[in-house]
């Protein structure tokens, strides 16, 4: 499908009218593509694929987020993945750092045993987030889980950026106890 604007205008606008045929154009022609954009970013084939999915559910639910006159529509959706993917890889990387930071460091287990002590990990530090109070929880999801800087807590919370670190701080220092306290 080599689409230029007209093209790509013309889909999105059948898109927008809910054509199915429409989409099955642009998925067949571009989930390839996308799906490599994703992978080379994520390298994760798993996560490549939900990204992908993603990509065009959003193009599916919103064509009017596609603006023909500021590019293709090739370069979108591709924009679209790799701006996905480099987020889910700062959340992973964020919530391994998050879990480094409270001291909840898997013990070595037997064969097979790991991934049941991931779960049971991820079920205590879930049970511990949620049993803090709700301005310390909000800033601490925001900034560990959706990889936000303090700055950015901030603007997203309406409060100062020194309030966002305190909060966070404050939170961090609450976990690190209720895990500690749970014998992690």
């Amino acid at each position: 499908m080599g689409a230029g604007p007209d093209i790509d205008a013309d889909l999105c606008r059948r898109l927008a009218l809910g054509e199915v045929r429409a989409f099955t154009e642009v998925y067949s022609a571009y989930a390839p593509s996308v799906f490599r954009v994703a992978n080379g970013i994520v390298r994760d084939a798993a996560e490549a694929e939900d990204i992908t999915q993603e990509v065009f559910v959003l193009l599916w639910q919103r064509p009017d987020r596609f603006d023909p006159s500021r590019g293709s529509l090739s370069g979108w959706l591709h924009t679209v993945a790799h701006n996905r993917a480099v987020a889910h890889v700062r959340r992973v990387a964020t919530a391994e750092r998050c879990l480094r930071m409270l001291g909840a460091a898997l013990p070595s287990a037997p064969d097979g045993a790991q991934p049941v002590l991931s779960k049971i990990t991820v079920a205590l530090v879930h049970t511990a987030v949620c049993g803090l109070p709700e301005p310390l929880r909000t800033a601490l999801v925001l900034a560990y889980f959706e990889g936000l800087s303090y700055r950015e807590v901030g603007r997203r919370l309406g409060i100062a950026e020194g309030t966002a670190k305190s909060r966070l701080r404050l939170a961090l220092r609450l976990l690190r106890g209720a895990l500690h306290a749970g014998g992690w």
